[in-house]
């Protein structure tokens, strides 16, 4: 749901397993397939000993350590292994970073809407039948077709008057009007030329710019000439008289419609064409002498023809002789009477018959009614299949009388053929008449006939017959609903489209063909630009008007698909008040009969704000206290993110530019309202919450009352500077800008204040006096110099605001860095060119010659540190912006800020202090880091998707523009109803994902038998070996894939392929951490799938990335700053972490009291456990089944146990202090017998069982110093690197050595240099080290004899085939 679950892709992490997710997180359905039994799959263990201290025996049969054999062989733990495994950081938030697709690319609106609709306002029916009387150039045949208007012409009436002219002519007339009763018909029987001269003038002159019907009936005159005449009469009718087409058209002019029924028909057309043309040629000539002559273009005339030219109607005596004409004007008794003389099988049914059908054909639950709607239906859809769109468009919905006759002439195409002759008209339409509709049609006439003699028996009270009404309808929305469950693709057009639209004109079928809509309309942008171009529009706007319940959800769902692609609708919604109808849905109060009534309203939700966005009338029309009340008393529900995004856009796009909204939530006390929200689990809430305060800024009065709801607003909001989620930060920065502008004095003075405090401190001359000096030593730092005597912004919430924006403007997310800079720039620029700019001037002077120009990161300084909460401060009303700032984190300085004026330098960077020192080790000042001659910053340094950097040639521009209402619209145009393309069989998706779990399956199943062999083998073979091409630090194995990740000494990372041929760099990249820091931690998540790179450095910022193993395609996907108020000393751990998959979480501690606990599905910070140390925190370590109990080594030697499902105060359950020196590392094993084992710097090694007050083993693992601990995550072995350039490899359950073996550090180079890295491979015996001084990287394996094969039951490894 756009990004509201916690990234929910079943996986299958083959070392872990998920704990129950919260409930108020949204969890979206995947396909589950049975995960494979591996080695933390239920397994039958020897009888425990009864002391866990004697848990170790010399064959390796041991109880599982910690008491969680018991948790093992549980049911619970069955059903965990096989719930549901997710993935994060891979959603539409993360992929898109929130910023939305450009409109063109996205979905190309079409013009569906008639802006050129037009009437057929007049109609001349000219009938030249001279009855009585052939023409020359015509012989008939005997008998011969005689009916005109199924009028026999030689039957004489004994009415008087009513002579069998006359009747002809009423009846075309009553005909036509069936097409359309509104149009004026004149009748000319039998016309001279003046006649239709005066006639056809006339009515062009009353239609004005609308179309004139000419029908011409030339059945009792000669042929048109191939001059490009047609014959009336002359007043004696003893002559015939040619008529130029070129002087009717003169008269007619345009926009006309022309019906010729005669013979040679088509050479009408051609001659009008031709005059068309010199016609207009004439007016371009008239248009030079005189530019306001009026013009006529003729190409907007319609023609249809009965005949191409040479071609004769037919002569059929069972035909009428007005073929065209009765197919044109009364179809369904022609298609009757020819389906009748089509069938070859006798029948009672009579072409009399034909006439007989019982019913009104405007009743369409009649006999005849029916059909008609059937006709109409099929002769629509055969249209839309067969056309153009923009010729459709033109013929069947400009003008109501153009669209019946050409549904008509679909019919006369097919019935005349039969009896040779081809219609033609212009514009030309193809041939339809095989097309497989009709056999739908010819069943429909089959089965009413079927029925005709009870009907007229019934009609006659002869006997009783109920009418079966036709299947027509509802077999084509089955046929529908198949083309749906097939999965409707872009490229395939549904056949059926117009006959969904024409059910919806019945109420039987009007919500099954609703909800077949709404399915299709799901479909995406394209689905709904077809259906609007169909016509649907009116249908589902006169439904706003209906009450029925069972309506109104799938109302909601298909005007919620319309108003994402078409915003245009805002003025259809407000005639007859069609938005009151989802308002009054949207109330809570209100019932919808279905389920998720939450995910209805918050439809409803969307809609009223796409009404009210850039429309000031929708604002006034939704504007009311129950409307404000309803979307905040959705805020409180926890069960449906999507309504509560929804309720805080919706409020925003009511406030926008209108001030009496602002004051209705005011009263309403929405901004508090809205504040509660600050800490919501689902990121793009709190986006939307953000997005919704800023609207709400700007009442143009501002009154003390204003003022102080505003600043009580920016006090509230502030803790969430701290935001895990970037375009929650980002949403942040717009609110601040559009504060810093409406307080632009205020801040101008707090940026004077504080340039002038930072230009007189101590600290700053300090700081930029050694540039390797850039951290303070001891606890505490020193309070900046005393701010001014006469500060006007101390301790008000714009210094602070000030300070935090300065911060973000070296956010770790190049987005949030960007924009930050240009509100710092702007406020910067504002200021030189204010009255204080001639004492800003000397100021600016002295912080640029004090800061190096060559220096591009940023400078900071301190300020004094507060103690960190154990939770996230949370504003309450009596709270003053002071308690909510608790001590400000060091802040970007000003000079820092200037370079970004001067010299245009990136500002990516950290706004701390690293504290790590370019001459402090994590052990002491005299073990440096080896200094190599590489430079920070040396590879490309990947940015998050479709970031654009900053112009600085542009001055920058306040407010910022908000992109999060239309990313968040994308939702609505993104297919809800059907699963993902990864999730559909036979996607290249989902098959590489089934590939890569039968993969992984097979990889565990091949490993584990061979732990056995791990501690009986020496592990001396080197399986490989390559240059990192800069000093290697921190060793990340795949689990599955055969690469691994090598970071070095600053902020390289390098990816390595080690098999498949000789080893190769496949990528290598810049982490992008400031000068003097370094990466710390390095680690895979999601590896069950396609992974992400996940790294931690020391300046306390975590980063992600996605395509790490790919040059050039690698990016940023998301960046925090995990640890903030690090606290400088001169033994520094920076940052260290521990990824979490199966709790989807992030346990971050480092040079810092507590333990912060991040949720990877939230982005937030769920907890600050206290350490209860006053030594740093150099490993974490954490059980990652269930995931509540995890190991904190610290620098002092003691080991710590906490438990998080304790109260963070309490959640320290366990301490050891058996170590006296800093603890190199702490680890606890995924599988095997889950040992948690220590190693300190002086050597010692210990395993521990977290239900014991001591250690279970002690294993001196060197005599020198300890420089690196790996522990194997299955097998029973670990490695400890040592001063002395050694790699040893240790039994854990006897303690003894099994091997030992020296890293390669290059030809002649000395071999006494330290090991700085060591690191197992999570699953096969493989083992990576580097040493100091050197840039190779060695990995050596287990020497397992080559013939050596464990047989693996069958049972272990299960195919997946996608099925389960």
């Amino acid at each position: 749901m756009n990004g509201h679950s916690p990234d929910a892709v079943p996986s299958r992490p083959s070392s872990v397993r998920v704990s129950p997710r919260p409930s108020s997180v949204r969890v979206s359905s995947r396909p589950q397939m049975l995960r494979a039994k591996s080695d933390f799959g239920p397994r039958h263990f020897e009888t425990p000993s009864e002391s866990a201290d004697e848990a170790s025996s010399v064959d390796g049969h041991f109880k599982i350590r910690h008491g969680w054999d018991d948790q093992l062989n549980s049911e619970e733990y069955n059903q965990l292994l096989t719930s549901s495994f997710f993935m994060y950081y891979t959603e539409k938030k993360h992929e898109t970073g929130g910023i939305p697709k450009s409109e063109g690319n996205a979905y190309p609106l079409q013009e569906w809407r008639m802006r050129d609709r037009l009437k057929t306002v007049s109609a001349v029916l000219a009938l030249c039948l001279n009855i009585g009387v052939d023409p020359p150039d015509v012989i008939k045949t005997n008998p011969c077709a005689k009916e005109e208007c199924w009028i026999d012409p030689t039957v004489t009436s004994q009415t008087p008057g009513h002579t069998p002219m006359n009747q002809i002519g009423k009846a075309l007339q009553t005909q036509y009007e069936q097409l359309s009763m509104r149009t004026r018909y004149k009748l000319l029987l039998d016309p001279t030329t003046e006649e239709t001269r005066k006639y056809t003038s006339t009515l062009r002159r009353n239609a004005r710019n609308e179309r004139v019907l000419f029908h011409y009936n030339g059945h009792g005159v000669p042929r048109p000439t191939s001059s490009g005449e047609i014959w009336v009469f002359n007043r004696n009718y003893t002559q015939y008289i040619p008529l130029s087409v070129y002087e009717l058209q003169s008269w007619i002019g345009a926009p006309s419609l022309f019906v010729y029924d005669c013979s040679d028909a088509g050479l009408i057309i051609a001659n009008f064409l031709r005059f068309a043309e010199k016609h207009q040629l004439e007016f371009e000539e008239a248009q030079r002498r005189d530019p306001n002559v009026e013009v006529v273009d003729f190409h907007d005339c319609i023609h249809l023809a009965a005949c191409r030219e040479k071609e004769s109607l037919p002569t059929n005596p069972d035909l009428p002789a007005d073929v065209f004409t009765s197919c044109l004007t009364d179809p369904i008794t022609m298609a009757v009477k020819f389906f009748i003389l089509q069938n070859p099988l006798p029948s009672n049914v009579t072409l009399r018959d034909a006439h007989n059908i019982p019913g009104k054909v405007s009743e369409r639950r009649t006999p005849i009614g029916e059909l008609n709607w059937i006709f109409t239906a099929i002769t629509d859809t055969i249209a839309w299949n067969s056309l153009s769109k923009p010729l459709f468009k033109k013929l069947f919905r400009q003008d109501l009388m153009v669209a019946a006759l050409f549904r008509n002439y679909l019919l006369a195409q097919r019935i005349m053929r039969v009896y040779h002759c081809h219609p033609v008209s212009h514009p030309e339409i193809p041939q339809t008449h095989d097309h497989p509709l009709w056999r739908s049609w010819d069943l429909a006439v089959e089965l009413i006939l079927a029925q005709l003699p009870d009907l007229q028996a019934e009609a006659r009270g002869e006997k009783e017959h109920v009418y079966k009404h036709s299947e027509f309808f509802s077999e084509q929305l089955t046929a529908f609903e198949v083309y749906l469950q097939q999965g409707a693709v872009e490229q395939k057009i549904p056949e059926q489209l117009p006959i969904v639209l024409q059910v919806l004109l019945s109420q039987v079928h009007r919500l099954r063909a609703l909800i077949l809509l709404s399915s299709f309309l799901d479909h995406g942008p394209w689905a709904v630009n077809l259906a609007l171009s169909i016509g649907i529009f009116p249908y589902v706007l006169k439904l706003l008007q209906s009450q029925a319940n069972e309506l109104k959800p799938v109302m909601v769902f298909i005007w919620a698909r319309i108003l994402a692609v078409d915003q245009s609708c805002q003025t259809d919604l407000l005639k007859d008040n069609g938005y009151q109808y989802f308002i009054n849905i949207y109330n809570p109060n209100s019932g919808i009969p279905i389920q998720n009534a939450s995910e209805h309203r918050a439809m409803c939700s969307f809609i009223i704000a796409m009404f009210c966005k850039d429309y000031n009338q929708g604002q006034r029309a939704s504007l009311s206290p129950e409307l404000v009340e309803s979307c905040l008393d959705h805020l409180k529900d926890f069960q449906n993110p999507l309504l509560r995004q929804w309720s805080c856009l919706c409020l925003s796009k009511l406030w926008v530019n209108y001030e009496e909204a602002k004051w209705v939530g005011i009263r309403c006390m929405a901004h508090e309202r809205l504040c509660e929200l600050v800490f919501d689990p689902v990121s793009e809430v709190r986006a939307a919450m953000l997005y919704a305060l800023t609207t709400f800024l700007g009442i143009r009065d501002v009154t003390p009352q204003v003022a102080a709801i505003e600043e009580s607003i920016a006090s509230m909001i502030l803790v969430m500077t701290t935001d895990g989620n970037s375009m929650v930060r980002r949403e942040l920065l717009i609110f601040f800008s559009t504060f810093v502008l409406r307080y632009k004095t205020k801040f101008l003075v707090a940026a004077f204040e504080q340039l002038s405090e930072e230009a007189t401190s101590d600290d700053f001359t300090r700081e930029n006096g050694n540039g390797d000096d850039l951290f303070m030593k001891g606890g505490a730092a020193k309070p900046a110099a005393a701010p001014l005597s006469s500060s006007c912004s101390q301790n008000t919430i714009y210094a602070a605001i000030w300070r935090e924006v300065m911060v973000m403007a070296v956010d770790p997310h190049p987005e949030v860095a960007r924009d930050a800079s240009a509100v710092v720039d702007y406020v910067l620029i504002a200021l030189l060119q204010s009255p204080l700019g001639k004492f800003v001037g000397p100021l600016y002077d002295e912080l640029i010659r004090r800061s190096p120009p060559n220096r591009t990161q940023r400078r900071v300084y301190e300020e004094k540190p507060a103690p960190q909460p154990s939770q996230p401060p949370t504003p309450s009303k009596e709270a003053s912006y002071l308690s909510l700032l608790g001590g400000l984190r060091r802040t970007g300085s000003v000079a820092a800020s200037l370079k970004t004026i001067w010299t245009g330098h990136d500002t990516n960077t950290s706004p701390q202090k690293s504290p790590s020192r370019a001459k402090v080790d994590e052990y002491n000042a005299s073990e440096s880091r080896p200094h190599t001659p590489e430079r920070y910053s040396v590879e490309e340094q990947p940015k998050t998707r479709g970031f654009l950097p900053r112009s600085l040639g542009v001055p920058p521009q306040l407010p910022l523009k908000s992109r999060i209402f239309d990313w968040s619209v994308e939702y609505f145009r993104e297919p809800q109803m059907k699963p993902t393309e990864a999730d559909e069989p036979g996607s290249t998706d989902y098959n590489g994902r089934l590939w890569r779990r039968n993969r992984n399956d097979k990889i565990i199943a091949e490993t584990q038998p061979l732990k056995e062999v791990a501690v009986t083998h020496q592990w001396n073979h080197q399986h490989a070996l390559f240059d990192n091409l800069s000093q290697p630090m921190k060793i990340c194995f795949h689990q599955f894939e055969e690469h691994m990740v090598v970071t070095d000494n600053r902020d390289t990372i390098n990816v390595i392929e080690y098999s498949g041929g000789p080893t190769r760099r496949i990528n290598c990249f810049s982490n992008g951490n400031p000068t003097d820091s370094r990466i710390t931690e390095a680690r895979f998540i999601n590896e069950d799938d396609q992974a992400l790179l996940m790294t931690g450095s020391s300046d306390g910022v975590i980063k992600i990335f996605r395509n790490y193993d790919t040059r050039g395609k690698t990016e940023l996907v998301t960046a925090f700053r995990a640890l903030t108020d690090l606290v400088p000393s001169n033994r520094n751990a920076g940052l260290v972490f521990d990824w979490q998959q199966g709790r989807g979480s992030i346990l971050v501690a480092g040079d810092v009291k507590v333990i912060r606990v991040w949720n990877a599905g939230t982005e937030i910070c769920t907890s600050d456990i206290p350490a209860r140390s006053g030594s740093c925190i150099t490993s974490l370590t954490s059980d990652q089944v269930e995931g509540n109990v995890f190991i904190a080594g610290f620098g002092d030697g003691a080991v710590r146990v906490y438990d998080q499902r304790q109260k963070p105060a309490t959640a320290m359950v366990k301490v050891w202090k058996e170590h006296k020196q800093w603890i190199t590392n702490v680890h606890l094993q995924r599988g095997g017998q889950r040992e948690l084992v220590s190693g300190c710097r002086d050597g010692e090694v210990k395993l521990w069982d977290i239900r014991m007050n001591k250690s279970v083993k002690t294993i001196q693992g060197t005599s020198d110093h300890l420089k690196t601990l790996s522990v194997h995550e299955h097998a029973p072995v670990f490695a400890v690197g040592t001063q002395r350039h050694q790699v040893k490899i240790f039994n854990i359950n006897t303690g003894k050595p099994v091997s030992q073996w020296e890293p390669y550090s290059g030809f002649l180079r000395d071999r006494s240099q330290p090991v700085t890295g060591t690191a197992f491979h999570p699953h096969r015996l493989m083992i990576a080290a580097s040493a100091s001084h050197s840039n190779f990287v060695s990995i050596h394996t287990c020497n397992v004899a080559k013939h050596h094969h464990t047989k693996t039951p069958s049972s272990v490894v299960k195919v997946w085939d996608g099925n389960t």
